[in-house]
C-alpha cells in the first residue's frame, strides 16, 4: 500500500510484496516524496534525444532554467526561487541537488509517459550507472502495449530484463494488474529508480530488484520483455553498452536466456537497436539461428530505420550502413 501524508516530505510507502520479494528500502522514501511532489505540481515532460536536447540547451536563452522543466526535465542549472520552496526542500531531502557555482543543478530528471511519471539520470548522462530513458523508450512501451492489447491468453507472470527505469514493465503491470511482474537491472540505480517508479504509478505488483539477466529470478514466465544497450561504448555505460559485435552481445545472450524461461505459450518480446552492414542484419542472422534451434516462433520486424546516426562517425560503426530499431517476438509451443 501507499500512504502520502498532507505533507510530501512525510510521504511513506509500503510495498504489497510479491511472491519475489521488493528491494524497497525506506531510504527511497525521500525519493518517492520528492516524485509525488513533482507529480503534484501537474509536471509533463516528454525526453528526446541527447543530441537534440544539447542543441535545445546550447541556445542562448536556455542556459540557465526558468521554470520547473527547465530544472527537472532539460537539466539546466537553476537559481533556487525558480521552483516553489517545498519542491527545493524535497530535492534536497532526497539527496539529488548539486552545486554549480553560484546555481543549483538536479541529478535527476522526470519524464512523462502514458500518465506516469518516471525518474532517471539528468542529462547529460555521462555516468557508468547512468539510468537511460528516451524516445526508445516510447517506442518499447508502444510495441509492449501493442501486444497486450493483442494476446490471447492471461499474463500471470512477467519480467522486464535490463528493466532501467522501469517503463516496459510497469506498463505490463499496469495492463495486468492481477500479474507478477519482475524488474530486472544489474545497475543498483536503475533498481532504485524503477521501485520508486513503480510506487508513484501505485503499481505494487511491480517488483524491482538486483539481477544479473534472470540470476535472481526463479521460475518461468508468461512474458519477458527487454530493451537492452545495443550501441558499443567505449567506457562501457551500462546503460548504453551491449558488447559482443556492433552491440548486439547483450540482446543475443537475452534472447538465449529466454528461451529457457518462457512458459508454454510465453512469449519474449526483445526491443533493440542493429546496425545494418552493406545491407545485411548480422543480429537477425543470429537471433534467427538461436531462435530456430530452440523450436520457437518468431517475428521480426523494423520500426525505425535510422537512429544514432552520429554513431556511423565512430570507429566501431565504420562498417554499418546505418543504425536501425527492431523488434523480435519469439513465442515457445503451448504443451501438448
Amino acid at each position: 500500500m501507499k500512504l502520502t501524508a498532507k505533507n510530501p516530505e512525510e510521504t511513506i510507502y509500503t510495498p504489497v510484496p510479491c511472491t519475489f520479494a521488493s528491494v524497497w528500502r525506506q531510504e527511497l522514501n525521500a525519493l518517492l516524496g520528492l516524485a509525488e511532489g513533482v507529480r503534484a505540481t501537474g509536471y509533463r515532460f516528454t525526453t528526446i534525444t541527447p543530441s537534440s536536447h544539447a542543441l535545445v540547451n546550447a541556445r542562448p536563452g536556455n542556459r540557465e532554467a526558468r521554470d520547473i522543466e527547465g530544472v527537472l526535465g532539460w537539466s539546466r542549472p537553476f537559481q533556487k526561487d525558480v521552483i516553489p520552496a517545498h519542491l527545493f526542500g524535497l530535492m534536497e531531502k532526497a539527496g539529488v541537488l548539486q552545486r554549480e557555482g553560484a546555481l543549483w543543478r538536479s541529478t535527476v530528471r522526470f519524464s512523462t509517459l502514458q500518465g506516469d511519471l518516471f525518474m532517471h539520470s539528468a542529462f547529460p548522462t555521462t555516468a557508468r550507472d547512468a539510468v537511460f530513458f528516451g524516445p526508445d523508450t516510447y517506442k518499447f512501451v508502444d510495441a509492449i502495449n501493442a501486444w497486450l492489447n493483442g494476446r490471447a491468453g492471461q499474463v500471470g507472470r512477467a519480467a522486464d530484463v535490463c528493466a532501467g527505469a522501469g517503463p516496459g514493465g510497469i506498463a505490463i503491470a499496469k495492463a495486468c494488474p492481477g500479474a507478477e511482474v519482475l524488474l530486472l537491472d544489474l545497475n543498483p540505480k536503475a533498481v532504485d529508480f524503477a521501485a520508486v517508479n513503480a510506487a508513484v504509478a501505485g503499481r505494487p505488483n511491480a517488483c524491482a530488484t538486483m539481477s544479473n539477466l534472470f540470476s535472481n529470478a526463479a521460475g518461468s514466465f508468461d512474458l519477458v520483455v527487454s530493451h537492452p544497450p545495443y550501441l558499443i561504448d567505449a567506457s562501457e555505460r551500462a546503460y548504453r553498452h551491449g558488447g559482443g559485435p556492433l552491440g548486439a552481445g547483450l540482446a543475443i545472450t537475452i534472447i538465449k536466456a529466454a528461451i529457457e524461461r518462457l512458459s508454454p505459450s510465453g512469449t519474449l518480446l526483445l526491443f533493440t537497436g542493429v546496425a545494418i552492414v552493406e545491407g545485411r542484419d548480422p543480429f537477425l542472422a543470429a537471433a534467427a539461428e538461436a531462435l530456430d534451434r530452440a523450436g520457437i516462433d518468431w517475428a521480426y520486424r523494423e520500426v525505425d530505420p535510422d537512429v544514432f546516426g552520429e554513431e556511423l562517425a565512430r570507429d566501431p560503426y565504420q562498417i554499418a550502413d546505418r543504425i536501425a530499431l527492431v523488434v523480435v517476438t519469439a513465442t515457445r509451443a503451448a504443451s501438448a
